[in-house]
């Protein structure tokens, strides 16, 4: 590839910053972008805003590039944390990060850049990219760190994004990342990685969400229908969560089908009707398990569905591939998966994302289960 203006994503972590050392080092004319996408409570000490930025800074300087602070707070507020709020108002669980990436990063960013003269983008994702010979279409493929691997939250883009976008450090383990980081110098090579939402930082989630959803209080029952407690709004509480349910001290003397008296209870369901959650006990309840969904808001990296037939998919980050039959509704943004193994506490409202082999199809928001 010859060199070319590349505009980078430096986030103040370690994995965007060697990013722009690696396309400095292959000749690139490199420049620097800090994103700053919520500020609603900058100054509190749950988000490291300021500190990434001064991070982000300080690895420019060391590399010898110049950066730039962008305020992307009010589209992000607009397109992602909007669309979060209904998602969770509705009683699903979205995933902001995968609609940050396709509305945030590929989109406005994307389009700053090009207003900078940018040919290329660049972001310390760990994933890849390639042309196919036969079709010519640009593939999103599994970063090769299977431990790191980002591909679930980027099966949103398009050919026009695929096609200006490089990934340095897809092709790396996340070791030889933090080694090149040290021995260059950076000052953030041992920097913790971020984890979570960004507009959450460390703060309890549902402390945060407090701020924002209404509660509406409810009856929590068991899969028999017997009232074990009361919930305080459907809003908070997810498909597979243990912790934070409020009814650890029941137990149930006639427990069945998935664990004895003392098994740990799970969110199995959510009434929305009769703002009812239902809890089940034991991990392998059958209320828990389901082998096929359907998924709406489809997206497919190269524009046109795959044949249909086996495939593998994803039903959340860091699930092993589990393979799966794909078929096509009538509708063209509607798929359904039929999974050969029953599949733990599948969610509405997180995504399903479909592979062949390496390579990221794309995929769709969970809509319902079976």
């Amino acid at each position: 590839m010859k060199p070319s203006r590349v505009v980078v994503g430096l986030s103040g972590g370690v994995d965007s910053a060697v990013s722009a050392w690696l396309l400095k080092q292959q000749g690139h004319e490199v420049v620097g972008i800090f994103m700053k996408n919520w500020e609603d409570d900058d100054d509190s000490e749950f988000c490291s805003s300021r500190q990434d930025f001064l991070d982000a800074a300080a690895v420019a300087d060391v590399i010898g590039i110049e950066i730039e602070h962008v305020n992307f707070a009010a589209e992000y507020r607009d397109r992602v944390f909007a669309e979060f709020l209904r998602e969770y108002q509705a009683g699903r669980t979205p995933n902001p990060d995968i609609l940050c990436n396709a509305e945030i990063k590929f989109k406005a960013f994307l389009d700053h850049a090009m207003r900078l003269g940018a040919q290329r983008i660049a972001t310390g994702h760990y994933a890849r990219t390639r042309v196919d010979a036969a079709s010519g279409r640009h593939e999103l493929l599994k970063g090769c760190d299977p431990t790191k691997d980002q591909s679930y939250f980027l099966h949103r883009l398009n050919q026009a994004q695929l096609a200006v976008t490089l990934f340095p450090v897809g092709a790396l383990p996340k070791t030889e990342v933090r080694r090149i980081a040290a021995e260059i110098g950076l000052p953030n090579a041992r920097k913790k990685d971020s984890t979570g939402i960004c507009f959450i930082g460390e703060r309890p989630f549902r402390e945060f969400l407090n701020r924002y959803l209404n509660k509406t209080p409810g009856p929590i029952r068991d899969d028999r229908g017997r009232l074990l407690g009361e919930h305080v709004g459907l809003s908070f509480y997810t498909l597979g969560q243990r912790k934070g349910i409020g009814i650890g001290g029941v137990k149930d003397k006639g427990a069945r089908r998935g664990g004895g008296e003392h098994a740990p209870w799970f969110v199995a369901r959510k009434d929305l009707a009769n703002n009812t959650l239902y809890v089940v006990q034991g991990h392998d309840h059958p209320w828990l398990l389901s082998r096929s969904l359907q998924a709406d808001g489809v997206h497919w990296c190269a524009g046109v569905p795959p044949a249909t037939g086996r495939l593998s998919a994803k039903t959340r980050y860091r699930q092993a591939d589990e393979a799966c039959r794909l078929t096509l509704d009538d509708t063209p943004d509607r798929l359904r998966l039929d999974f050969e193994g029953p599949q733990w506490a599948v969610t509405p409202g997180q995504s399903a994302v479909l592979y062949d082999g390496e390579v990221c199809l794309g995929g769709g928001f969970i809509a319902s289960v079976a």
